[in-house]
């Protein structure tokens, strides 16, 4: 690790903020309630579903030669999604995050029996009804599981209090078949001990058969769903890097011809003027000086621009060499810490780079501050960078500030930016990157 150091340390170690909440926040009493509930319900709502999908899919197949039976198909399809729908609210209660799957639609303008069609020609349907049918399986093992744990811890555990209304038994009871002895003493103290263990394994039992239940469903009734979203995700990295990529380019083509170009062009005209006016030293003298102000205005311009372009420093020497030569530019002191073991890729290292370089730039024309701190370190899979400055804060991501740029940048890697300005300060930016596997 190498580390500039500032007079003092401007933030504390960052913390990943926690986007997931953990849905058994109570405790396992309120986890072993939820799962209790969602076993009981998994056999009436499983059997009235397999009853549903059986029917459906058997009349429909049955009088498909006199075209009754599509309506049926569709009418079985369409309440199948129905219990689907109902079984992905139970999950997202129970904490396990499930998608909604994209159904396939008909057409803009499609005739009427493409439409009727459509459901029956969607796969994720299909994997509905196949739900409907398997999940009185798994169904009926969570259901018996649940009631048969709930029963006999609660009946155990109460003994005591209810075995005064039993009749006499004839014969010889368990308790004194294992030793315990004669009477109802021995009978009570059995009971409780097998009401108190399954009362102590009630929670692991029920989340068991809560989780294979849920598992299915979630292969059934997810899978599909996830995969699409991944491939939505992927082609919206890929949009962004595209417009981030396009807009740099036309930013930079506008830039070039807003400024050095116009510059350059007078430039070329003065040095015409006085290449014309080699008979008079005065005007000669004047127009070129006012060109050699022209020349040193473009070349300031092409500097700046150039920023927007990765530096060779950066190709040749990589990230810390880069961000080091950035800091020494500038018109306060930044201090940096570079915690990152080896060279990452080129994509990775290209947008820290612009990360750092807009923020501080954003810190020396808007903040006031008085110094800066760039803290780049790598976290497990992920690169963080982090810009803190000690000014009077306010900043917003908003156009003109090269952030939301930035942002756009960013989510071409799958990474993130967050700003954290109050007024009165400070400011901080943290940048985070995925590094691909």
């Amino acid at each position: 690790m190498t580390t500039t150091q500032l007079k003092e340390p401007l933030v504390a170690e960052a913390t990943t903020p926690s986007s997931w909440r953990d849905p058994y926040a109570p405790g396992v009493v309120g986890r072993t309630l939820r799962d209790s509930a969602y076993g009981l319900t998994a056999l009436p709502v499983a059997l009235l579903s397999c009853v549903a999908m059986v029917a459906g899919v058997g009349v429909g197949v049955s009088t498909l030669v006199i075209w009754v039976g599509i309506p049926v198909l569709v009418g079985t399809v369409a309440l199948a999604r129905v219990f689907a729908s109902a079984q992905r609210v139970q999950l997202r209660g129970l904490g396990v995050d499930v998608h909604t799957p994209d159904y396939r639609v008909a057409p803009h303008g499609a005739s009427r029996v493409t439409r009727l069609l459509t459901p029956l020609r969607d796969v994720q349907s299909w994997l509905d009804v196949v739900w409907g049918v398997v999940s009185l399986v798994t169904g009926t093992l969570a259901f018996s599981v649940v009631l048969t744990w709930w029963a006999a811890a609660g009946a155990g555990t109460t003994y005591w209090f209810w075995q005064r209304w039993l009749p006499d038994q004839d014969g010889q009871s368990l308790a004194e078949l294992i030793g315990l002895g004669q009477g109802r003493g021995p009978e009570t103290l059995l009971n409780t001990a097998f009401g108190l263990v399954a009362l102590a394994t009630l929670p692991a039992a029920v989340r068991a058969v809560a989780w294979l239940h849920a598992s299915l469903a979630v292969v059934l009734l997810d899978s599909r769903a996830a995969m699409q979203q991944e491939v939505r995700r992927v082609i919206g990295t890929r949009s962004a890097a595209q417009d981030a990529e396009v807009g740099s380019l036309r930013r930079l083509e506008r830039d070039i011809h807003d400024g050095p170009q116009q510059r350059l062009v007078r430039l070329s005209m003065d040095l015409g003027r006085a290449r014309r006016s080699v008979d008079d030293p005065e005007r000669t003298a004047a127009l070129l000086d006012d060109a050699l102000a022209q020349a040193r205005e473009a070349v300031g311009e092409l500097r700046s621009l150039s920023r927007g372009i990765a530096p060779p420093i950066l190709v040749d020497r990589g990230l810390e060499a880069a961000l080091r030569e950035l800091a020494v530019r500038q018109p306060l002191p930044v201090g940096l810490e570079y915690d990152v073991a080896g060279p990452l890729p080129a994509p990775v290292e290209t947008a820290l780079y612009f990360v750092v370089a807009e923020a501080l730039t954003n810190v020396a024309k808007h903040s006031g501050a008085g110094q800066v701190l760039v803290r780049v370190e790598r976290r497990g899979d992920e690169v963080l960078a982090t810009v803190a400055d000690d000014g009077t804060g306010g900043a917003h991501p908003a156009k003109g500030h090269g952030l939301a740029g930035l942002r756009t940048r960013l989510a071409g890697l799958e990474g993130t930016l967050e700003l954290d300005s109050p007024d009165g300060g400070p400011t901080t930016v943290h940048a985070r990157v995925p590094l691909p596997r």
